[in-house]
């Protein structure tokens, strides 16, 4: 049986990211930019259907990736719309919207990207039906544009809310403290909060309980990469005040 991904580009930096990612797998399988591919192409072999993972084949022999890429406004799409791969991706999933999320985290979650998630859910359903045994997503984001991470963190609930037991793997581009922006930086904030919440999901649990039907003991986290201590503070905080996540009174001090 197929074991298929879905790929899911997200704002500018997943768009780019996909470029890049589909320019390659193209090479490794011998696949031309406009998803064809030659019949005296070495690299190509007819016994072997690995590339099936991320490709599906049209009545005419070409190849389509299982991608979607999704960008609040349509600047960087367009690109790829009028680039050498254009014809290598379903027009229908390459999705854009009207306006951007002006690196506001709020709007690509709340108010623009709203607008736009129930029209990509929608085609994520039609890319998981052709599949035989879906395996699960990629996502690429960014943490510092509103689209990747307001939108991204939209998309990644309802993911969650639909295809609760498929792997979600992100690959995510997390903004430097050196060079970014105020309002970037409060991104980067707030993920670190949100990945903290996530780690409290018993659904990214690998435990055949509850959690929140006991108490906590202690808890570890190890956070990697450029993270600012005073924001793993805030995030501990938050999750302190939750009602669904309770520790044994005897030891206040339960995180680490």
């Amino acid at each position: 049986m197929q074991r298929e991904c879905i790929s899911m580009h997200v704002g500018q930096a997943g768009v780019q990211m996909g470029n890049a990612c589909w320019e390659l797998y193209c090479l490794e399988h011998g696949i031309e930019p406009d998803g064809s591919i030659p019949p005296d192409k070495i690299a190509y072999d007819s016994s072997d259907n690995c590339f099936n993972t991320f490709f599906s084949e049209t009545g005419c022999g070409r190849m389509v990736p299982r991608a979607i890429m999704v960008d609040l406004e349509p600047t960087v799409i367009d690109e790829v719309r009028s680039g050498p791969y254009r014809q290598l991706f379903h027009p229908e999933l390459l999705i854009t919207g009207k306006e951007d999320a002006a690196n506001n985290y709020a709007r690509g979650h709340y108010t623009v990207g709203k607008e736009v998630v129930s029209g990509v859910m929608e085609r994520v359903r039609k890319l998981a039906d052709s599949c035989t045994g879906l395996q699960g997503f990629f996502i690429f984001h960014s943490f510092g544009g509103g689209t990747g991470s307001g939108f991204t963190a939209l998309l990644m609930q309802k993911l969650s809310d639909e295809f609760g037991k498929k792997s979600r793997l992100e690959f995510a581009v997390y903004p430097a403290p050196q060079v970014v922006s105020v309002d970037k930086a409060f991104h980067e904030g707030m993920s670190v909060s949100e990945i903290t919440a996530e780690c409290f999901d018993p659904s990214n649990q690998m435990v055949k309980c509850d959690p929140r039907q006991g108490k906590y003991m202690a808890c570890c986290l190890l956070y990697r990469g450029d993270v600012v201590p005073k924001d793993v503070n805030v995030a501990i905080a938050i999750m302190k005040t939750r009602s669904g996540i309770r520790f044994v009174d005897w030891c206040p001090t339960g995180f680490k």
